[in-house]
């Protein structure tokens, strides 16, 4: 199925004026509508290319690419804010974003405007000064496609070249925007096929004229791969595959063939290799090299997909390319033959940095398995691998033979397997941030664990996810356990530290406990600060020589993306988007629902005496109710639990407890329960994002699922369970 077809023409999915009013920017206040896309920015459109990119740090006003530069420092140059007098910082505007799914965007601010993402890919252009909304573009992106989404619907930003914006949106297409009105120039859809569950979630790059992406799907059965796109046309220059195809339809080229040798069995049909690119990328444009983050394998379970071992190339590693033509130069494989969805699509930064008495060009990485990675670049030496975080997994990296030395029984998943870090990792998509004046690395990392038993599910039934081990083991509380132990303990389980780390010394300067699962994405500036939010919505400014915190504004919800800092007319803002979700919201349901946690998705624009304030968001407390349905058998509950965790828990939550993203079935099991088969089977909800699932089971299995909801819905109205929602 050829997917190279550019769509070139003027959107049908522009906003009209009124919807542009609810997202409009504020000031404390609603503001007129734009006039004119023309009449909303101070200054012109300049083209952004090679060379403004990297003259990034000449102009440290501007903030043009995801990381402001190549090297994904996130690193402000800007001191006009500094630890001295970071305390007079205010909200000079927000913005209302469309979306109540997670927020996980860094914005990007070039020529006096602010373009921002939202849940789905919508994408949006602010004046940087005041806030008025320039245009919004929505995807339209079908709602039932959240299925084949493993982490939440969500987007991490654009990319700006020439006179364009750069988007991809969740149901994997690729576009070229017109940056004065965001008329869409041409369209592409980055998949292999319509059939497998491909999603993007990450930003695009662009380097030497072309777009480069990834995409998202490893948990359900993909072979992932990285594509290169003409930034003028959109047709398409390159493919570089990170994990090999079926052997009986032939190699692409070399590279393809080597890594077959590296795993065994019929990983092609027992997963499909996974191995998704669908987040970071580094360039180096002195040497030619896109450094690619590859994640994890498909399935999990390396005795699904490859039973007589194998590393399973490139699954877990670090690659470089030329960004030319695609070519493999070299890799870093982390985790080899990943057992534990131990990803290394982290956050890589590059950077100079003194090692053993000499200066060397680098490229570092935190990814999740617990260790902090510092590789030459040019040629992907392993010069240092530390633990940042408790490990058990492994004892250490040889230095000699660049391998982790396993533990003893560490893959010994066919009885319960208690192993840290866990499937969500020590760290993981936050972004991280290097400060050249301190030569510290800012890690957002977080306290996780797992417990792996093995679950051959996919051999049994069809399946969209392909974990291959027991989902309740990871995401599950025992239902014994009070209402008022279950918040405490997910603090417990799950909490978020900033950590300080040299990569010089090789070793952590200072941390922070910064809340619920993890802090967000980082900022570092030149006055000796650093950025971060949190989920429990305080956006904090810390020292970053000391870890001191300096200053804390209250944003009523929950933080997850990345701030950014720039400079107009001589007045230096700091930027962030919020809106929790993600990962925490859905399959950890069990641990983020009893925290109370809503979404509240905003663009947040603070700068020195700033005065604007917030509007109350208005919430209620609900108590769940008891029903009136009869009580099922022990065995058709434990049948519908299984089922539950097979296709409905890393959406609605483990106990059926909902974070509060997606609707917590427990409330309304006694008003669902009449039309249950129409939704579960027919898909009869399919427009509000609820598909059917025919494919996958039986009208009878599905009522097992409504047994097992109904169970959990009197145990949680028994323990005296309430929530927290927005009217």
């Amino acid at each position: 199925m050829n997917r190279s077809i550019v769509f070139f023409g003027p959107s049908r999915l522009l906003i009209s004026a009124g919807l542009m009013l609810a997202v409009m920017g504020c000031s404390g206040h609603p503001g007129p509508a734009p006039e004119s896309a023309s009449d909303q920015s101070s200054e012109a459109a300049r083209k952004v290319d090679a060379q403004r990119v990297a003259n990034a740090d000449a102009t440290p006003e501007e903030w043009l690419t995801h990381g402001r530069t190549y090297r994904e420092e996130r690193f402000s140059p800007l001191d006009q804010i500094r630890a001295g007098n970071v305390s007079d910082l205010g909200l000079a505007w927000f913005a209302d974003l469309p979306t109540r799914r997670g927020i996980e965007t860094t914005p990007l601010m070039a020529d006096g405007r602010l373009y921002v993402t939202a849940a789905w890919g919508h994408v949006l252009a602010y004046d940087a000064r005041t806030g008025e909304l320039l245009w919004h573009f929505d995807p339209k992106v079908p709602k039932a496609y959240a299925r084949h989404a493993c982490c939440d619907v969500v987007n991490r930003g654009v990319a700006l070249w020439g006179d364009r914006v750069y988007a991809a949106s969740l149901d994997g297409r690729l576009r070229a925007l017109d940056r004065d009105n965001g008329q869409v120039i041409w369209e592409v859809d980055t998949r292999l096929n319509d059939h497998d569950s491909y999603t993007i979630t990450g930003a695009p790059r662009v380097v030497n004229g072309k777009v480069i992406i990834g995409n998202g799907g490893a948990e359900m059965a993909v072979r992932g791969y990285v594509t290169a796109y003409d930034a003028q046309t959109g047709d398409e220059v390159w493919r570089f595959f990170t994990v090999p195809g079926d052997p009986s339809k032939g190699f692409e080229d070399k590279t393809q063939e080597w890594i077959a040798s590296t795993w065994t069995g019929e990983w092609w049909k027992n997963g499909k290799g996974g191995g998704t690119a669908w987040d970071s990328f580094a360039f180096d444009p002195d040497l030619n090299l896109l450094y690619i983050g590859v994640g994890n394998a498909a399935s999990w379970n390396r005795k699904v997909r490859s039973p007589e071992g194998g590393d399973n190339l490139f699954v877990s590693s670090i690659v470089a390319v030329d960004a030319d033509t695609g070519a493999y130069r070299w890799h870093y494989q982390t985790t080899p033959g990943d057992h534990w969805d131990y990803t290394a699509t982290q956050h890589m930064i590059l950077a100079e940095i003194a090692i053993n008495g000499g200066q060397r060009e680098v490229i570092m990485q935190a990814p999740k398995n617990g260790f902090f990675y510092v590789l030459d670049r040019q040629t992907g030496e392993l010069l240092s691998a530390e633990k940042y975080m408790p490990v058990t997994w492994a004892t250490h990296v040889d230095l000699e033979t660049g391998r982790p030395v396993e533990a003893a029984g560490v893959r010994d998943t066919d009885e319960d397997r208690p192993i840290v870090p866990g499937p969500s990792g020590s760290h993981n998509w936050h972004p991280m941030s290097f400060s050249p004046d301190t030569g510290y690395v800012y890690i957002p990392a977080k306290v996780s664990s797992g417990v792996y038993r093995d679950d051959f599910v996919t051999q049994r039934r069809k399946t969209i996810w392909t974990v291959n081990y027991e989902v309740s083991k990871m995401i599950a509380l025992p239902d014994e356990m009070p209402f008022e132990e279950r918040a405490a303990t997910g603090a417990v389980l799950a909490s978020g530290i900033l950590i300080a780390w040299n990569p010089s010394t090789r070793q952590e300067v200072w941390r922070v406990p910064t809340g619920f699962y993890s802090g967000g994405g980082l900022l570092s500036t030149h006055g000796n600060l650093v950025f971060q939010g949190d989920l429990s919505g305080q956006f904090n400014a810390y020292a970053a020589d000391t870890g001191e915190t300096l200053w804390s504004y209250p944003t009523q919800g929950g933080i997850m993306g990345s701030p950014i800092s720039y400079s107009l007319d001589g007045e230096q803002y700091v930027a962030v988007a919020q809106g929790w979700g993600g990962e925490s919201s859905l399959p950890f349901g069990a641990i983020s629902g009893p925290q109370g946690m809503v979404n509240i998705s905003r663009l947040l624009v603070f700068k020195p005496g700033g005065q604007a304030k917030l509007p109350i968001v208005e919430t209620q407390e609900e108590t769940l109710e008891a029903h009136a349905l009869a009580a099922a058998s022990p065995e058709t509950i434990e049948n519908g639990r299984a089922l539950y965790n097979t296709y409905c828990s890393v959406c609605h939550g483990g106990n059926a407890v909902s974070g509060g993203l997606v609707p917590d079935l427990r409330y309304r099991i006694g008003a669902l329960a009449p039309a249950w088969r129409a939704i579960v089977i027919e898909g009869a909800l399919v427009e509000a994002g609820m598909p059917g699932w025919a494919p996958f089971m039986s009208p009878e299995e599905a009522d097992e699922i409504l047994a097992y909801v109904a169970h959990e819905a009197t145990l949680g109205h028994q323990r005296g369970e309430k929530r927290v929602v927005r009217r």
